[in-house]
């Protein structure tokens, strides 16, 4: 296959272009952030990217591009690296291309060489690998529809908690009347909270945020 590897470590990126080479596949870009990793992508067109998750961007700046190609072509196998769990970034990646020719794997856990190139063919090849903790992870998240929400539909949720008015959730929070009523539909939304639900969708709202903080 011919690859492309985004890793900001120099170490750690020769040492992945050392392997993939060994076992014959070719590395057409190796970069160290994500604005030349996207570059790179779209210069080149590869068969399969590897890309850490964070790099010098941001702390998923590499994951965030993964997702980006995989919108931009969704055949793009890609096979994202890290140290921790992004579960909010790692779903929208699992959700670009029905999650055929996706990868997640936790560096720490990966056990062997010949593991981790069978990984990638198999990413390469269509499959889908994920590591455990990555999977749990993303069960957990989806059991909790708390966890949908952004930063700040969990700030205008919190203040809905405490009994605050869509105008008082506004000068708390310094958005205008029009912002703070999209994210609370927004938040409506993203709980599964129609308009014909049964109940007030206000209550049903904050009960889920308590549940979710319980």
């Amino acid at each position: 296959m011919r690859v492309t590897v985004a890793e900001d470590s120099v170490l750690v990126r020769d040492g992945i272009v050392g392997v993939l080479t060994r076992f014959s596949h070719t590395v057409v870009d190796a970069v160290g952030d994500a604005p030349a990793l996207l570059a790179a992508v779209r210069a080149d067109r590869p068969d399969l990217v590897l890309t850490d998750v964070r790099m010098p961007a941001g702390p998923d700046s590499g994951l965030r591009a993964a997702v980006e190609l995989r919108r931009a072509g969704p055949g793009l196998p890609v096979l994202v690296l890290s140290q921790v769990v992004a579960p909010v970034a790692a779903e929208e990646l699992l959700d670009t291309g029905d999650g055929a020719g996706v990868g997640y794997l936790l560096k720490d856990r990966v056990a062997d060489v010949a593991g981790f190139v069978a990984a990638v063919e198999r990413v390469g090849a269509g499959g889908t690998v994920l590591d455990p903790e990555v999977v749990a992870r993303l069960v957990r998240r989806r059991r909790d529809p708390v966890a949908r929400l952004s930063p700040r539909e969990r700030e205008v949720l919190d203040l809905m908690a405490q009994g605050r008015s869509n105008a008082e959730v506004a000068a708390a929070l310094v958005l205008s009347d029009a912002a703070v009523n999209k994210h609370v539909r927004s938040v409506f939304t993203k709980l599964d909270l129609p308009a014909d639900a049964p109940g007030h969708r206000r209550v049903l709202a904050v009960l889920a945020w308590l549940r979710s903080a319980g």
